[in-house]
Order: structure tokens, then sequence, then C-alpha cells
């Protein structure tokens, strides 16, 4: 990748529970300005990297490196010192606060002085607001409002703009799009797009092939714990990466050792079996 040091790495990374693998000498790369995508079905092993790169597992093996340096993520509150933000599916929004209160939650901004210390709701307000527009979301006017009577794009796009704010370098996103709706997931996608200009190393963690080609520049395709593939953009068709994703190629081997037939001129397809 032209000498770049990436903002955040696993290097063979292995992770057991018990006797269960969860992670195969994994390594992952993904470099400021760019998206990386985590592709994989349920079971994958995704969910484990996350935790991983966002502090919560420890690697049993293997090392995670920010900034080309070995690190020890042994909390989120270390990833999250190093400018590591992770955003889950459920966008980590508390629904009967306010959008200024979410906004600010765990940092609230403060005048006043001893016993007069108050939080401010004008500066949260003004921020909150300021920070969800410069990533296109200008349908929140109010900042006032409970964020439960927010759309689910909305939400997204507030969590988002938080982890923005506060600095984030590397931006983990564990499947953002699943619960949404065409139009929503558009409207998270273009801030996943406006995140890599803004130089942010994001992560996209998603088993919606589509929407990871449509914004991703690196794909690490996840099976059983372990990289089945890793590809850049426009080195694969949709097609190939859905194949890839349901351990397609498994199943052409698969085929190949059975030597099942192939459709013939009746009009039995490959996986018909003849009858005795």
């Amino acid at each position: 990748m032209g000498g770049r040091v990436p903002a955040i790495e696993v290097r063979n990374v292995t992770r057991h529970f018990g006797t269960l693998t969860a992670l195969d000498d994994v390594s992952v790369v993904a470099y400021s300005g760019e998206v990386t995508c985590l592709l994989g079905d349920n079971g994958a092993g995704k969910s484990t990297l996350i935790k991983t790169f966002a502090g919560v597992h420890l690697p049993s093996r293997g090392s995670v490196l920010v900034d080309g340096n070995v690190v020890v993520l042994n909390s989120p509150r270390s990833a999250h010192d190093l400018g590591i933000a992770t955003v889950h599916q459920t966008g980590g929004t508390i629904p009967l606060l306010s959008v200024a209160r979410n906004f600010f939650l765990g940092a609230e901004p403060t005048k006043g002085r001893g016993p007069f210390r108050r939080f401010d709701e004008r500066y949260a307000r003004d921020v909150a607001l300021r920070e969800m527009a410069s990533l296109g979301i200008t349908g929140v006017r109010n900042a006032d409002q409970p964020v439960h009577v927010l759309s689910g794009g909305e939400r997204q796009a507030l969590t988002i703009a938080r982890a923005l704010h506060f600095g984030a370098r590397v931006l983990i996103l564990d499947e953002p799009t699943a619960a949404l709706g065409v139009k929503e997931a558009a409207i998270v996608l273009r801030m996943v797009a406006e995140a890599r200009q803004r130089k942010v190393a994001v992560i996209l963690v998603t088993h919606n092939a589509h929407h990871a080609l449509s914004v991703g520049d690196s794909y690490y395709v996840l099976i059983h714990g372990a990289v089945a593939a890793h590809f850049q953009r426009g080195e694969k068709t949709r097609e190939e990466v859905l194949n890839l994703m349901a351990g397609g190629e498994e199943l052409e081997e698969l085929e190949t050792e059975l030597q099942l037939p192939e459709a013939s001129s009746n009009g039995r397809n490959r996986n018909d079996v003849p009858q005795t």
C-alpha cells in the first residue's frame, strides 16, 4: 500500500473461548481515509474481531497495532483514548433522553461554578444540530426532542456525528444498515463516505454485499473465524463476493469431488439425481 502505515491493524490474531476458536490467525489492516469492509455470515467471527479492535477482547495470540505501534487494548476506554470509536447496530442511544443529551452522554458540557454548575443546554443543542447537519442530516431541527422519535438512520447519524466530534480516528460501524430500509440505509452510507472524506479509517462490518461494494475500498471475507479472501475495490463482482460469503468455492470443490452430473439436453440440472 505504498509504504503507508495503517491507522489500525490486527496481525495474526487468534482468539479462543475455552475450546472454541472464534478467530484463527486473522490479519486485517485499515488505513486513514479508506473504508475497510468486514464481510461474513453469522458466526463468521466479525463480532469477535471488532471487539478485539474495540478493547473488549484481548487476543489469545497475535498483536493489535495503532499507527504501526503494538498496543494493548484491554478495555473500551483504552481504545477510546487512542481515538477508536465503535457504533453498534442499536446505536448506543437512550431513547427517552433528548438529542442534545445523547450527543454529549458521558461528556456533558457545563456552565457556572460550584453549586451553580449545570448542563449547558444551549451549547449542547447548537453543537448536536451543527454536527449532524455537517453529515447531511438537516431534518433534525429540534435537539430537545427525545431520540425515540428519530428514524433509524437519524439515530445512526447522531452516534456517528458524536464519535467524529469527539475525535475518532478509527470508526467501527457494526451492521449499521441491518435494520434500516432503503432510504435510511442510503443516509448511513452517505455518512460513511463523509467520514472517509475526513480521513477517518472506517471499518464497516456488514453481511450486505451491495452496501459494502457501494462504499468500500478494501474487503475482508471471514468464514469460520478465518480470512477467506482479501481484495480491493473493483477486483470482484457482487456475485463473486456473495459466493465467497456463502462458502461457494467450498461447494464447488465438493461438487467436483463428488463428480455431480452437469445439466443435460433433457432439461435436468446438475443437482438432479438419476432414478434407479
